[in-house]
């Protein structure tokens, strides 16, 4: 649960481009009774003379609590639906008490210009966040929502991803007198998709940039078979490489989180770019050596150690969590550690080979790649 922090009678009221005139007679009488109205100058600039108004201070979010602190009989503004992407998200996840009265949220408003349904329309919001995000939604045909985008950066986007193709409407000021197709102030951009298609997991190995250290496409989806990733959840990609179990991990559902570790510097720059590149930039990449960079990180609920089998204490670390583990050796040292593991622990151990037709003098043959072992404990 939530922890909260501060207990505030607060009303949070969603107000859009329409102003004063398009908010319902119990979002204005919430309005007219507070003490006080906080919100954004341009909120503000709708209200009627004689409220009280005040504006949020700059930068809003590490003074909010102490802003709020004591205070009661507060209406807060924001735009539309506070609980998309807005300021009633925030209230609630710093323990707020509040009781929300949404107006019409831009994403609405857009769907119904557009006449795009709710099940088909994927919403992606880069509100303070990177514009990567977008790069896991495109897929030919999709229908995507995008908030806070800045036009240019999302232009270069698509013709990095090859979807340059794709139709895109800015869609702006919606709700309000200065509706129209265009950017403006309060835009929101709508992707009708067109482009090469790339799956949330089962990606090409040249769908990573990497160094050789990567954890190949068929163990990769034997570990997260095993690793099971529900929404919400959260995994260590420890050893992690090019970050590529981490970043299919985070593509199975935008709630999922990863922290990946890994030591080289090099390769956590690298792990970067993959994870912008493939639509999860948020992913929490960690310089450093387990056990000990292990020590403070939010307890998991799976971990995948692609390296680092063989150093002292990372195992037990791994192990003490209670978190599903996978656990992949190529070494006869690593290998041994596994089936140590699986003799005092249980789980499954498997040993993997995958073997590729190619060319072998006029006829075709079997390549092997190295075999792998693989511990699960569920």
């Amino acid at each position: 649960m939530t922890e909260v922090r501060e207990k505030s009678p607060l009303t949070v009221v969603g107000i859009g481009a329409d102003g004063w005139s398009g908010l319902s007679a119990q979002a204005r009488e919430a309005v007219l009774r507070a003490d006080v109205v906080v919100g954004a100058p341009r909120q503000l600039a709708y209200l009627p003379a004689g409220v009280k108004a005040e504006p949020w201070p700059s930068p809003l979010l590490p003074a909010l609590d102490d802003f709020l602190a004591g205070r009661s009989g507060v209406c807060v503004l924001a735009s539309g639906d506070p609980l998309l992407s807005g300021i009633g998200t925030t209230l609630i996840q710093r323990g707020h008490d509040v009781e929300v009265l949404p107006a019409l949220s831009s994403v609405t408003l857009a769907r119904a210009r557009l006449g795009w349904s709710a099940e088909e329309t994927e919403v992606v919001t880069v509100v303070g966040r990177a514009i990567g995000r977008v790069n896991r939604a495109l897929a030919p045909g999709r229908k995507i929502l995008v908030l806070g985008a800045n036009a240019e950066d999302l232009l270069d986007l698509l013709k990095a991803r090859r979807y340059e193709k794709s139709r895109v409407t800015a869609l702006s000021d919606l709700g309000g007198p200065e509706e129209r197709i265009g950017p403006g102030t309060l835009t929101v951009f709508a992707i009708d998709a067109d482009g090469p298609a790339l799956p949330l997991t089962g990606l090409p190995d040249d769908a990573f940039e990497h160094d050789g250290q990567l954890t190949k496409r068929d163990l990769r989806a034997s570990a997260l078979a095993r690793l099971a990733p529900s929404p919400g959840e959260l995994l260590w990609d420890v050893g992690a490489g090019a970050g590529s179990v981490g970043i299919e991990w985070s593509r199975v559902h935008p709630l999922n989180r990863a922290i990946a570790l890994e030591r080289s510097p090099e390769r956590v720059a690298r792990i970067t770019r993959n994870a912008h590149a493939l639509g999860v930039p948020e992913l929490d990449v960690v310089i450093g050596a387990a056990p000990d960079a292990l020590e403070g990180l939010t307890r998991p609920h799976a971990i995948f150690i692609g390296g680092g089998l063989t150093v002292p204490g990372v195992l037990d670390a791994c192990l003490a969590t209670g978190a599903r583990i996978v656990a992949h050796g190529v070494t006869l040292e690593s290998e041994q550690a596994l089936a140590r593991a699986y003799t005092e622990h249980g789980g499954e151990l498997i040993r993997v080979g995958v073997e590729q037709a190619a060319p072998l003098g006029g006829f075709t043959g079997w390549t092997p790649a190295r075999a792998v072992t693989q511990w699960s404990m569920p």
